[in-house]
């Protein structure tokens, strides 16, 4: 089966959808059959994203990325530091 990459707003909207339908007396199975996810993802998307507004997804969406972008830098700060250090230390023997 082929995965489908969803916007934080697709998200948001189908999770109201979901509530919409789940107050209609839909059960859990046929409301993600509706939607087209498995029940695992439905979950998953309610604890992630529930009683968020689509302007809160986007913001977090970016925030992760800026917080991965950040993670990077500070991984190769680190790799240099060692490396300068490996270079002082060897120097510092010779």
């Amino acid at each position: 089966m082929k995965r489908k990459r969803h916007t934080p707003e697709q998200i948001i909207n189908k999770l109201r959808d979901a509530d919409a339908m789940l107050g209609a007396g839909k059960t859990i199975g046929q409301v993600v059959q509706q939607l087209g996810v498995s029940e695992q993802t439905f979950h998953r998307w309610r604890n992630q994203y529930g009683g968020m507004k689509a302007g809160d997804a986007k913001r977090l969406k970016e925030l992760e990325q800026e917080n991965a972008r950040l993670k990077r830098v500070v991984a190769d700060q680190a790799l240099d530091k060692q490396i300068l250090q490996e270079a002082v230390d060897f120097l510092g023997k010779a």
